[in-house]
């Protein structure tokens, strides 16, 4: 209910600006919680959905597959696919595309701890080596300060909190400002951190 929804939507033009003005890349990309993916089509075929398929659009799908770990399931049926290894081929269908906007509406919330960490640092990596703009949703704080160089709140639509992330990378738990920054966050959720 704090509009995140209406923010994805709004940015990825899938819902139409009545008023105000938005300003955004034009090449975007989202994923989503769900990967999405279509259960008839393999999963390489998933990767390019939408664009020229053939042996050029099979090559752009196992370049992006070999990116994130997933090159030896280019042929697997998704159905076949773990959660992690779904969330993976869901982010190879937006990099495909090369976006200079790649939004990831809390790609992770459903990954148990352990995949959920692999995805973190393998967004990271994606990052640095793609340099497009990312917006990153989650309710996760430890998530937003190791990820993000700027985390925001919002509540009923608006924001209520903006705080730049100005730590090293890689970044830790144990860092002294890293705690700082995660009670400030918390204490914008109503979340007291004693």
């Amino acid at each position: 209910g704090c509009g995140k929804s209406t923010l994805l939507r709004t940015l990825s033009r899938l819902d139409p600006v009545n008023e105000g003005h938005v300003s955004c890349p034009q090449e975007v990309a989202v994923v989503f919680q769900e990967s999405r993916l279509l259960p008839w089509k393999r999963v390489w075929k998933n990767i390019v959905l939408g664009q020229a398929g053939g042996d050029a659009g099979r090559r752009r799908a196992e370049a992006v597959l070999q990116e994130v770990g997933l090159s030896h399931r280019i042929d697997a049926w998704p159905m076949t696919l773990s959660g992690g290894e779904a969330q993976r081929a869901a982010l190879a269908r937006a990099l495909v595309r090369e976006p200079e906007f790649l939004m990831l509406d809390e790609p992770f919330a459903a990954l148990d701890a352990l995949t959920r960490l692999k995805m973190q640092q393998l967004v990271a990596r994606l990052w640095t080596r793609h340099g497009c703009a990312v917006l990153l949703v989650t309710h996760d704080v430890d998530e937003a300060l190791l990820l993000a160089d700027r985390a925001v709140v919002l509540d009923a639509g608006r924001i209520c909190t903006d705080i730049a992330i100005e730590l090293d990378r890689p970044r830790h738990h144990a860092d002294p400002c890293f705690g700082r920054l995660r009670s400030v966050l918390l204490e914008a959720l109503g979340v007291h951190d004693d």
